[in-house]
Order: structure tokens, then C-alpha cells, then sequence
């Protein structure tokens, strides 16, 4: 069975765990890159990460954002949001459906 994770901030992922989803507060940038790609190689469908952490795992992201699965999603966190989850986002609908999102 797939499963779903999530990695950031305590605070922004605290609600994940609430609901029975794996969560993870990874210390640093090769904490943050070595549990991406554990998680990447493993038995999960979807993983939501915080703009902030994801930050630091820009080469991995790239690297499976043409494919089904797993799908990595960022999310905003409690702080230190770009935007760029919201843009990836528009950016998937208008690759799906030929259309932008309305602002």
C-alpha cells in the first residue's frame, strides 16, 4: 500500500501526523536530502514538503517532477513561504489541462 508523508517545520507538519500521515522535522540540509530521497525510493505515493525545506532539496525535486509517482508537493509552512508551491501548483494544472488556474 502507498503512503503519504509530509517533511518541514514541527509546527507545519504537526497536522499530517494528526490525521495518520507520516511526518518528518528533518535537522539541516542533508538531513533534508537524505529523508527526501529515502522517502523518494520507497513505498510513498505522495510527499508534501514545505517551500522552506524544499529549499534545500531543489535537485531532487527537478528530478522526479515529470513523473507519477512519487508525487512531491510543496506546501506552505508556518514561515519563510515563496509562493512557489502556489506557482507549481498553476503550473501542473496548465501541463493537465491546457488552461490556467484563475488568480
Amino acid at each position: 500500500m502507498h503512503k503519504v508523508a509530509a517533511i518541514g517545520d514541527r509546527e507545519s507538519v504537526s497536522g499530517f501526523r494528526a490525521i495518520g500521515m507520516e511526518a518528518f522535522s528533518p535537522c539541516g540540509r542533508e538531513e533534508c536530502q537524505s529523508l527526501l530521497k529515502k522517502l523518494c525510493t520507497g513505498d510513498y505515493a505522495i510527499i508534501y514538503i514545505t517551500e522552506e525545506f524544499a529549499q534545500h532539496c531543489r535537485d531532487i525535486i527537478k528530478k522526479y517532477e515529470d513523473v507519477i509517482s512519487p508525487a512531491i508537493i510543496l506546501i506552505p509552512g508556518v514561515k519563510n513561504n515563496t509562493g512557489e508551491g502556489m506557482r507549481q501548483l498553476s503550473l501542473s494544472v496548465e501541463r493537465a489541462v491546457g488552461s490556467q488556474l484563475p488568480e
